[in-house]
C-alpha cells in the first residue's frame, strides 16, 4: 500500500471515529471518543472498529467514502488500522502516581502497556511529550491536589504551544468519577482513561494527537484484570514489589466510591500471579505484598480444577450480595505464592474482615515467609454507626474476630482503618470508636476524617451533618490513641531480636539503614560491615537493599525502632533459631 493511500485512510478512520461519537449509543460501550458529545461516547464499542456488530464493518465506511476507481473498493480488511497505527515512536512520558499501593500498581501496568506501543518513559515534565496523572477519589483532600497539578500542567502546555506540542491525560479513578467536569468544563486534558481501559491508552494518545480533540474511555469492565501484562517496575532496584491479584469490589460500603470507580469484583487467574512473583523472585525481589480493594475475597474462576463450597463469613458478619460458590479461593493462592521462593516475605492488602476463614489463619500459620500481619479495616467502633456505613458486622462481631485471631496466631500485628465523623456520629459513637482502639491496642492504624463522594450511596441516602471541625478534632483524637498503644507495644519490645529486610539508605542519615520486621513497622540501625548466620562470624561485609539483618532493638517510637545490627541471616534460617530459642526458654521454664 502506497505511503499516500495509508495516509488517506488513517484520515478518513479518524474522521469516522468523530463521526461515530455523534451518534446515538450502540448496545456495547466504546473504547475511545471524542470531546464533541461524551454521554453518548460512553456507551460505544470496540467492535464498532473492529467488524464485530452485525452491521457495516469500518472497511465498508472507507468504500462508500471513495470511488472504487481509487482502490477502496478491494480493500477488504482493516488490519492497516491494527496495533501499528497506535505506535508512540518514542513520544516520552511521564507519569505522576497518587493514592493508594492499587495505583501505583496501575501506573506500572500502564508504563508495560505503553512500552510495548512504542513510547518511553520520561523522568522530567519538561521534556516529556505526554503528561499522565495517576488519580484518587477517595477523599475530597486527594482530589483537591490533583487539580492543582492539572493547573500546573496546563500551564505548561499553554507556554509550550504549537512548537512542542504536549499532551495531558487523567487516568484512575478521579478520571472515571469526574469525565464530564474534567473534559467539558474545565477543559483540563486530553485524555480521559479510566481503571479497566488502560490497554487502550496507545490509541487515545494518538486520537487526540491526530484530532486535537479530547479522547475519553472510562467504561468499566466486568472481566479486565490485566493478567496478561507484565508491570514495569517503578523502582527495579528495591527489594519490594506489588502484585494485583484482584479488582473492583461488591461491598457498597455507604461511604467507598470504589464500586462505581473500579467496578465489580473479579480475580486473576492463579497461574498468571504464580507466574509474575517467580518472575519477580528471578529478579531478586524479596518481599511481594499482594494487591485488592477486598484481597481476601479472592476467587479465581479461570479453571474448573477446584471448585469450592459457598463463601464461609467470619461469624457475625453478613454481605449485601448471596454467597458465591465456586472457584480457588485466597486460602489456596496464598499457599500457591508462599512456596515460589521461601526466602520472599509475602504480604497482603487490603483485606475485609468479613473473609477470614480458618484456612486463611492456618496458612498464615504455615509458612514462616507470609507476614503475621493482619489489616483489620473497623471504620468504627459503634454498631449504628457501622450500619449506617453498611459494613455488615456489628462491635461485637468485630471484637470476637480480634479475639479469634490472636488465639490462632498469637504473634500477630493487627492494623487497622478508622473514619471520623461519618453521618450521624454522635460523641457517645466517637467514644465507642476510642474504646475499641483501647481493647485491641493495634500496631498501625489510618485514620482519615469522613469526606463525602458522590455516587455513593451515603450521598444518596444520609446527611453528612458532622461539622468539619468537629471531623478534624476527632481525627486527631483517634490518631493520638493510636500512637499511645503502638509506642506501649513497641517499647515492650526493645532487646528483643527482629528480622528486618533492608530497604536501603535511612531518609535522615546515609550512614543508617533503614527497613521493616515482619509487622512491617520501620527500623532504622547502623550500617557497618557484618557477618553472617551468627554475631562470630569471620567474613564481615556491608548490608545491602534486600538482605536480611538481625537486629536487637535498642529503643522505640510509636511509629518504628532504633537498634543495633548483629548479623545477616536469611529467612528461613532465622525462623529455625526463633523456634530452638523458644524450645530452651520454655525448657528453662
Amino acid at each position: 500500500m502506497s505511503s499516500g493511500l495509508r495516509l488517506k485512510l488513517y484520515s478518513y478512520s479518524t474522521k469516522l471515529n468523530i463521526y461515530i461519537s455523534k451518534c446515538k449509543p450502540l448496545p456495547k460501550p466504546a473504547l475511545f471518543s471524542t470531546s464533541a458529545s461524551l454521554q453518548k461516547r460512553e456507551d460505544f464499542s470496540e467492535k464498532v472498529t473492529n467488524n464485530a456488530l452485525n452491521g457495516p464493518s469500518l472497511a465498508d465506511f472507507l468504500r462508500q467514502s471513495q470511488p472504487a476507481s481509487q482502490g477502496f473498493e478491494d480493500v477488504t480488511d482493516d488490519s492497516y488500522l491494527g496495533a501499528h497505527m497506535f505506535q508512540g515512536n518514542n513520544r516520552s512520558v511521564y507519569i505522576e502516581t497518587y493514592g493508594c499501593q492499587m495505583n501505583v500498581s496501575d501506573t506500572e501496568i500502564v508504563r508495560s502497556i505503553l512500552v510495548q506501543n512504542g513510547f518511553v518513559n520520561s523522568s522530567s515534565i519538561e521534556k516529556a511529550d505526554v503528561i499522565l496523572a495517576m488519580t484518587c477519589a477517595i477523599r475530597e483532600g486527594a482530589e483537591d491536589k490533583i487539580w492543582r497539578r492539572l493547573h500546573h500542567f496546563k500551564a505548561i502546555k499553554k507556554r509550550r504551544g504549537k512548537r512542542r506540542p504536549l499532551k495531558i491525560g487523567l487516568l484512575g479513578c478521579m478520571a472515571e468519577r469526574l469525565k464530564h467536569k474534567i473534559i467539558d468544563q474545565e477543559q483540563m486534558v486530553d485524555v480521559v482513561c479510566g481503571p479497566d481501559a488502560y490497554k487502550d491508552l496507545p490509541r487515545l494518545l494518538v486520537v487526540t494527537s491526530s484530532s486535537n480533540q479530547a479522547a475519553v474511555n472510562v467504561q468499566l469492565s466486568l472481566e479486565e484484570t490485566y493478567a496478561d501484562v507484565v508491570p514495569v517496575r517503578l523502582n527495579s532496584d528495591s527489594p519490594a514489589a506489588f502484585v494485583s491479584i484482584m479488582r473492583g469490589c461488591d461491598n457498597m460500603c455507604t461511604y467507598c466510591i470504589v464500586p462505581f470507580t473500579r467496578g465489580r469484583e473479579r480475580s486473576r487467574p492463579l497461574a498468571s500471579i504464580v507466574n509474575e512473583i517467580n518472575i519477580l523472585s528471578e529478579q531478586g525481589c524479596k518481599e511481594v505484598t499482594l494487591l485488592g480493594q477486598n484481597v481476601n475475597s479472592y476467587r479465581d474462576l479461570s479453571s474448573e480444577e477446584h471448585m469450592s463450597s459457598p463463601t464461609q463469613l467470619s461469624a457475625g458478619f453478613k454481605t449485601v450480595y448471596k454467597p458465591k460458590t465456586g472457584g480457588r479461593r485466597f486460602a489456596e493462592l496464598l499457599e500457591a505464592v508462599a512456596q515460589v521462593n521461601p526466602e520472599m516475605r509475602i504480604r497482603f492488602t487490603s483485606p475485609h474482615p468479613k473473609d477470614f476463614p480458618d484456612e486463611v489463619l492456618d496458612a498464615i500459620n504455615a509458612y514462616p515467609n507470609i507476614c503475621k500481619h493482619i489489616h483489620l479495616p473497623a471504620q468504627s467502633g459503634n454498631s449504628q454507626v457501622l450500619d449506617a456505613m453498611g459494613r455488615g458486622y456489628t462491635r461485637e462481631a468485630y471484637l470476637e474476630l480480634v479475639e479469634h485471631v490472636r488465639k490462632a496466631i498469637p504473634d500477630v500485628a493487627l492494623s487497622s482503618d478508622f473514619i471520623a465523623g461519618f453521618c450521624g456520629e454522635t460523641e457517645e459513637a466517637h467514644k465507642d470508636t476510642l474504646s475499641l482502639m483501647d481493647i485491641v491496642k493495634y500496631n498501625f492504624a489510618f485514620c482519615f476524617p469522613y469526606s463525602m463522594r458522590q455516587k455513593t450511596r451515603a450521598y444518596h441516602r444520609l446527611q453528612d451533618n458532622v461539622p468539619k471541625e468537629v471531623k478534624m478534632v476527632r481525627h486527631e483524637e483517634l490518631h493520638d490513641t493510636f500512637r499511645k498503644h503502638a509506642e506501649i507495644r513497641h517499647k515492650s519490645q526493645v532487646g528483643e531480636r527482629h528480622l528486618i529486610l533492608v530497604e536501603g539508605e535511612s531518609k535522615r542519615s546515609p550512614l543508617d539503614l533503614a527497613g521493616r520486621n515482619d509487622a512491617n513497622t520501620k527500623a532504622v540501625f547502623t550500617n557497618k560491615p557484618l557477618p553472617y548466620a551468627s554475631e562470630n562470624g569471620e567474613e564481615k561485609i556491608p548490608a545491602k537493599a534486600g538482605d536480611y539483618v538481625v537486629v536487637e532493638l535498642t529503643s522505640a517510637t510509636s511509629l518504628g525502632f532504633k537498634g543495633k545490627a548483629l548479623y545477616r541471616s536469611s529467612l528461613q534460617e532465622f525462623e529455625e533459631q526463633k523456634k530452638i530459642d523458644m524450645k530452651t526458654s520454655n525448657a528453662c521454664v
